[in-house]
């Protein structure tokens, strides 16, 4: 059900599904595919959206993303978990179960609560479950600055701000907490990967593009494939974060609003 003892890859991806292509589920999938993992998945809802917003969500019933999962798992098998969209308390206590029956493999929790065009996708009380029972269960969070606010009730504005919203997630038990800074101000970028031994701080010059669609997504599901790779964290992420940079850098420009990622720059060089 688990891992075998050589990771190949595998990742069981627990997330919405973007009509438009450029986030959730859809983004996961090339990005596990381009670092040269295998991406299996679980839905947990059908989004009407493109560029320029969510327009539409269908929620899958709980029932059916936990059978979806542990299909995989029984058969396929997975050396990460990640998690996307989840939509609601019942889909975030769901998820939490099913990484319960899959002891030993890394999680990495993507705490999804805000479309790049603004769209709520979690309410309040699926944010409080997200915090008591997905956050002690992760073990790699990536939560973006407003993410980190609404999961601590602490400001974040500056990169000590990031480090006080991180140290306190890592109180609440997250094993590594990856404190994106992409919505603090400044002319350069900078994450830092947070684990009770030290920090890790990974910074590129701010890119000025509008392409920015489903980097959290991408993100994410590229720190995972690394891990079900058998990477240790810091170069997981390190490859996830220059994935990242390319993707944008390279973006295709399509759409009128916040254009997708070009998920596809290392099968082509």
């Amino acid at each position: 059900m688990t891992s075998s003892t050589a990771p190949l890859g595998r990742v069981l991806i627990i997330a919405g599904s973007d009509s438009g292509g450029g986030a959730g589920i859809q983004a996961d999938l090339k990005t596990v595919l381009a670092l040269g993992g295998y991406g299996a998945t679980a839905i947990t809802a059908v989004t009407v959206q493109n560029t320029l917003g969510v327009t539409g969500v269908h929620p899958i019933p709980v029932d059916i993303v936990q059978a979806q999962a542990r299909a995989v798992l029984s058969d396929i098998g997975a050396d990460a978990i990640k998690t996307g969209m989840l939509g609601d308390v019942a889909m975030v206590e769901t998820v939490a179960g099913l990484l319960d029956e899959a002891p030993g493999l890394p999680a990495v929790i993507d705490p999804v609560m805000i479309a790049k065009g603004g769209a709520a996708l979690l309410p309040p009380e699926a944010i409080a479950a997200v915090r008591s029972l997905l956050v002690p269960r992760a073990g790699l969070l990536t939560p973006n600055a407003p993410e980190a606010e609404a999961l601590t009730g602490l400001s974040v504005e500056n990169q000590d701000d990031q480090r006080r919203a991180g140290a306190a997630l890592l109180e609440l038990g997250a094993r590594a907490v990856l404190m994106k800074g992409g919505h603090v101000a400044g002319e350069r970028v900078v994450d830092i990967l947070m684990t009770r031994d030290g920090e890790s701080l990974y910074e590129a010059e701010r890119q000025e593009t509008r392409h920015t669609h489903g980097t959290g997504c991408t993100l994410a599901s590229a720190c995972a494939t690394g891990l079900a790779q058998g990477l240790p964290l810091d170069a997981a992420v390190a490859q996830a974060w220059a994935y990242v940079q390319e993707a944008m850098a390279s973006a295709p420009g399509l759409g009128k609003g916040h254009g997708p990622l070009d998920h596809g720059w290392t099968l082509r060089r």
